[in-house]
């Protein structure tokens, strides 16, 4: 990162939860060591590279929360890596107790900021970004640390490949026309939806999490967008 590009600024909140347990503790010492991309050195020209056997794309989730989904994505396409971004403790705990379990051998980890590694990444690197019910700072002096913003978008088009999807669901529609807005505005994004069940169904394949439950229990119906890097 040189001194003219934009500081980093995080866009998530707390660190930690409840005590994990002794074994989600001892994972986290010894296990995301040896899954953790080391931003500290250059990037692989090619981001297969990354993985301990070939795949043939690599896709991003940021904030994936407890895991369920990254952990559905890599069962279910064996031939793509993931890199997973999650600050907050407790998701992490629970996706490395996962990975440990199933031996799943396609994920890389980032438990800071993921906008550390996707300024690390090489350019048109990355086949597809999730973005799911990111935390919508609702308070009008919050809404810069949103992850949708034009700077973001910036990143992430340099890391995507042209035709790439960017796929973003929330169950906040202020966040959701915040998210329009901002990509509708951007030059290397467009939005793919062709009819309103593109946009209220979910994706073919759709594991759903305990949030999006929790959401829909509540009258508060989620939106799935598709966005294309031109």
């Amino acid at each position: 990162m040189t001194d003219e590009q934009p500081r980093r600024s995080a866009f998530f909140g707390r660190r930690q939860g409840r005590p994990l347990r002794e074994h989600q503790a001892d994972l986290t010492g010894t296990l995301l060591p040896r899954l953790a991309v080391d931003t500290a050195v250059p990037a692989p020209d090619d981001l297969r590279a990354l993985f301990p056997r070939p795949v043939d794309e690599v896709w991003m989730e940021i904030g994936f929360g407890g895991g369920e989904h990254l952990m559905h994505q890599a069962r279910s396409n064996p031939a793509v890596g993931f890199i997973g971004c999650e600050p907050f403790v407790n998701g992490m705990a629970k996706a490395l107790a996962s990975i440990e379990r199933d031996g799943i051998d396609t994920i890389r980890l980032h438990d800071r900021d993921a906008v550390e590694v996707i300024d690390w990444l090489p350019d048109a690197s990355l086949s597809r970004v999730y973005l799911l019910y990111p935390d919508p700072w609702p308070k009008k002096r919050h809404w810069k640390r949103r992850f949708v913003s034009a700077d973001r978008l910036d990143r992430l088009a340099r890391v995507m490949k042209p035709g790439a999807e960017l796929r973003f669901a929330s169950d906040i529609d202020t966040y959701v026309d915040w998210a329009l807005n901002h990509v509708h505005a951007h030059p290397a994004f467009a939005w793919s939806a062709e009819t309103a069940d593109d946009w209220r169904k979910p994706w073919a394949g759709w594991p759903g999490t305990r949030y999006e439950a929790k959401a829909i229990r509540e009258g508060r119906p989620p939106a799935y967008l598709t966005f294309r890097r031109l």
